[in-house]
């Protein structure tokens, strides 16, 4: 009885130290990655978004670490995005602000005659900032959802056509010939909001206006494909490099080459485009255009 009882203590301390050693052995495999999560996730709480962990198995361990990763490296972009925003904002704000303060101080040092010219010339800058004002308002709205949206059975193409028709004396003035080609034999009803369709078409012929070399074109065509109606404006040279081309619905995105900056525009306009279309359910490409230009196409989907 009395060697059954010393064999049980020791098969009971034997337990006792070899649970010891499996805990410890969990406890330094399991805490050791805990605490490397620990400091990283402090690390992003305050803004260092470059921290990472490092991947050492595929286990749930190992996936949340990838996961983690994911997420810190999202969070840097999104960080990158916010800081570019800024300082764009910044600049595009800065330039006119210049341009403005320059002149008045010109005119009030009288230096500049306070001339029809000179009152164009600040009313031109005024209206730049205004518009760039409008736009960076129209993007915050988009990007919080606030932006309302009165969605009604109408006709883009007889909306296309008004627009058009408000546009051509300048079109004119540069000597930039138009021509639509509409393919569109009978009404297209799309539910969508008017002004946001004005606001679309209007900011596309505005950027192939200010984009395309005087003596230039601009063709037009709307036609049906696979239950929806395709809008595609493309215009003459200058054009886009493949380079570009992937980022022109891009926030403050501009083609620094002969498609020119100087030309005025923030590069908003094809941008608001792009949520526009999003929020009418379609699609918005950027191609090359075969008269070597730019060429825009709209697919929106056709009421039922």
């Amino acid at each position: 009885m009395e060697r059954q009882a010393k064999l049980f203590f020791w098969v009971a301390l034997f337990m006792v130290v070899l649970s010891a050693l499996i805990a410890w052995f969990l406890a330094y495999h399991l805490g050791r990655p805990l605490k490397r999560i620990t400091a990283a996730a402090q690390r992003l709480a305050v803004g260092d978004y470059k921290a990472r962990l490092p991947v050492e198995s595929n286990d749930e361990m190992g996936k949340l670490a990838r996961n983690f990763n994911d997420m810190a490296a999202a969070l840097e972009q999104a960080e990158q995005s916010r800081r570019r925003w800024v300082a764009d904002i910044s600049h595009e704000l800065r330039t006119p602000l210049s341009v403005l303060r320059g002149e008045l101080e010109a005119i009030m040092d009288g230096i500049r005659p306070l001339t029809q010219e000179a009152i164009k010339s600040l009313s031109s800058d005024v209206m730049r900032l205004n518009r760039l004002t409008e736009d960076l308002y129209q993007l915050a709205l988009s990007d919080q959802g606030a932006l309302r949206y009165r969605k009604v059975l109408l006709d883009p193409v007889i909306i296309l056509q008004e627009d058009l028709a408000a546009f051509m004396p300048e079109f004119n003035n540069k000597s930039i010939r138009v021509k639509w080609l509409n393919r569109v034999s009978k009404t297209t009803l799309i539910n969508a909001d008017p002004d946001r369709i004005s606001q679309l078409f209007r900011n596309l012929l505005t950027n192939s206006l200010n984009h395309t070399d005087q003596d230039g074109q601009l063709e037009i065509t709307t036609h049906h494909a696979e239950g929806g109606l395709v809008i595609e404006f493309a215009d003459s040279s200058p054009g886009v490099s493949e380079q570009d081309i992937d980022h022109l619905f891009e926030r403050f995105y501009r083609v620094d080459n002969s498609r020119n900056r100087y030309l005025g525009g923030a590069g908003l306009g094809l941008a608001i485009c792009n949520n526009i279309v999003n929020a009418h359910e379609g699609a918005l490409v950027a191609l090359h255009s075969p008269l070597g230009g730019l060429a825009v196409r709209i697919m929106l989907p056709i009421a039922p």
